[in-house]
């Protein structure tokens, strides 16, 4: 679990002084994460006769209080247009955030279901038609954030990173960056349906339970939306099918001298989870066109941010880096077979 900042009891019971959210009945750190310090809290809703109700508290640790409107009011927005996502709580005085230890904080819903690490082609679908009418209900959203760990970042940090990897992995590092910042000028690329989009819907980012009835998987939400960005709703599908489509890999851990296991997709999952978006949305020939290097770019962008986080780590009371690896073997097949693995219905 990423712990930056450690909470004891008399810091929460002071922090939901703040909200209507009832007394504190207990509390415990969620093991996920390598951003912000979480929590499950349990309140107990003055005269209230149910169990003590379960939501989440995040501690930002990066974030400033000028940029988190734009992530807690998106998740309102998209929560009162029907997409599933945790809806901040106001405080008493109807703001957003609070504050614990000098941290800006929130209170979210705590939504139902876990996460799936082996998703079936249904699990794929539901997330491909709710990330559809997500970009779709934030068509009207007033507020603009650039993508925090967009080109402007990559550009940033590279030169961080490259010197320490061994010559071939740097190469491969800094062309790529050369390759995405020239598509990034290109007007086939400013031309792209953009708007706020999610930007790491990972496997454990969203939430399943069962349908009582049928037994099939059902939607329990969106979660972590804390590198919501301003951004082409292309990258936002890429992050999404990079992740939910690739099949597990050798479990080698660190940033190998020499990737021996290229990347593999699963093609039925790759196909329901399109099939479903595509309801929604349908594809332009400029997004066609597209779709291959938004592939590599969204691959590249979890490959330079765990680079990173494994090279110039932050201290915290337990954080185990990401390995960079998974993401160079995605990226090495996105470009191997640029068109090839990058076809969309």
């Amino acid at each position: 679990m990423a712990v930056f900042t450690a909470l004891e009891r008399g810091d929460l019971e002071s922090l939901l002084l703040h909200y209507n959210l009832g007394t504190l009945d207990h509390f415990e750190g969620i093991s996920s994460g390598i951003e912000n310090t979480n929590y499950f809290v349990w309140v107990t809703e003055v005269g209230a006769s149910a169990p003590p109700k379960k939501i989440v508290l995040t501690l930002f640790e990066r974030l400033s209080a000028a940029q988190l409107p734009f992530y807690l009011s998106l998740m309102r927005h998209l929560a009162s247009h029907g997409v599933p996502c945790p809806a901040p709580f106001l405080t008493r005085q109807g703001a957003l955030l609070a504050q614990a230890k000098g941290k800006p904080s929130a209170f979210v819903e705590c939504l139902p279901g876990r996460d799936v690490s082996a998703p079936s082609p249904a699990h794929c679908a539901l997330v491909g038609d709710a990330l559809a009418r997500a970009h779709h209900a934030g068509r009207d959203f007033p507020l603009e954030q650039p993508n925090l760990r967009g080109l402007t970042w990559w550009k940033e940090v590279v030169p961080k990173i490259v010197p320490h990897l061994l010559p071939p992995l740097a190469a491969l590092l800094q062309e790529e960056l050369a390759a995405q910042s020239a598509f990034a000028e290109s007007a086939l690329y400013l031309g792209l349906p953009r708007g706020p989009v999610h930007a790491d819907l990972f496997r454990d980012n969203v939430l399943f339970h069962q349908d009582p009835k049928t037994g099939d998987p059902a939607l329990g939400g969106l979660i972590d939306f804390y590198f919501a960005g301003t951004d082409t709703w292309l990258f936002d599908l890429a992050v999404v099918v990079n992740d939910w489509t690739v099949e597990p890999a050798d479990p080698t851990v660190g940033p190998a001298k020499d990737v021996q296991e290229p990347a593999r997709f699963n093609g039925a999952r790759t196909e329901a989870l399109l099939a479903a978006y595509v309801q929604h949305h349908r594809f332009s020939e400029s997004e066609r066109i597209a779709w291959p290097w938004m592939l590599r770019a969204a691959a590249y962008r979890f490959w330079v941010s765990r680079l990173f986080d494994w090279y110039l780590p932050r201290p915290a009371q337990m954080l185990t880096p990401k390995d960079p690896t998974h993401f160079e073997r995605i990226l090495r097949a996105r470009i191997d077979h640029h068109q090839v693995l990058a076809c969309l219905p």
